[in-house]
């Protein structure tokens, strides 16, 4: 699609200002209706920014083959969990969809083809974390999905084709986790993280500060720690999202700096005022 197209396409979403960009470690379900310290964060970090016009968020629990954005009107709120409280099964978050920012997603990327998808909706990796900032639930989100055939290499690039979404009033959000390893889970430890977990948070974080992307994207090979952080890609690509977002000399913040349950960071960053 040529530029002239593209900004055509656009005229629902008229050009703002960077908006910046946030990666949420979301954690557990239980943090939509918990009123507790990450709840508080991401509440305070929404207070901060810009008002968007949408909002796109790429979630750890949407794979598929191929790439896909929510275009429907009003998307469902999937409760994509068990054995947890009533309470949590009962939470609806009706914010609308925008088929109109769908299209513009779809068509702003050109390296890959990018689905109109009408089925999913908003899992929990969205709902969780914009309950608490956005509680009105007024604001038009989508999510984007992962394509679970492609390195995190493509993950990265990919990000970058959506930049034009910054400056039209699109908030992107990346949600997933930094250290996220179930297996190990320790539930005796709710407030500390065991030393492999908080050293390959450590690690990441400086190389994110570094802006080294070339170890964040081949971060399989940087040992035991991290493999042991990351044993499953799909909660640490989200990152990747919001890394292959920043522009040149963009500051970057981290909030919600902490590891639960031994093995689950919920170390969160803003990229951008």
């Amino acid at each position: 699609m040529q530029l002239a197209d593209l900004n055509a396409l656009s005229r629902d979403f008229i050009p703002t200002p960077t908006m910046p960009v946030l990666f949420i470690g979301h954690g557990s379900p239980m943090n939509a209706i918990e009123e507790n310290e990450f709840a508080t964060g991401w509440q305070k970090v929404a207070a901060g920014l810009p008002k968007p016009n949408a909002i796109l968020c790429i979630s750890a629990h949407w794979e598929t083959n191929g790439t896909w954005v929510t275009a429907m009107e009003q998307p469902r709120t999937i409760h994509d969990f068990y054995g947890f409280p009533k309470a949590l099964f009962d939470v609806q978050y009706n914010a609308p969809g925008s088929p109109a920012l769908a299209r513009l997603t779809s068509e702003t990327i050109q390296t890959t083809g990018v689905g109109l998808d009408q089925d999913w909706g908003l899992d929990h990796g969205a709902w969780s974390v914009l309950k608490h900032m956005y509680p009105d639930a007024t604001i038009p989100v989508l999510q984007m999905s992962l394509n679970k055939n492609q390195p995190p290499e493509w993950h990265y690039s990919l990000a970058q084709e959506l930049r034009l979404l910054r400056n039209r009033g699109v908030l992107i959000i990346g949600s997933g986790n930094m250290v996220h390893n179930l297996g190990m889970m320790n539930w005796r430890l709710p407030d500390a993280g065991f030393d492999w977990a908080d050293e390959a948070n450590n690690m990441i974080k400086r190389f994110i500060q570094e802006n080294n992307s070339l170890l964040l994207t081949q971060y399989h090979q940087l040992g035991r720690e991290i493999s042991m952080a990351v044993p499953t890609p799909e909660h640490y690509l989200p990152l990747l999202y919001i890394l292959g977002l920043q522009q040149k000399e963009e500051a970057i913040s981290f909030f919600n700096d902490k590891t639960v349950f031994g093995s689950i960071s919920m170390t969160s960053l803003q990229i951008g005022n």
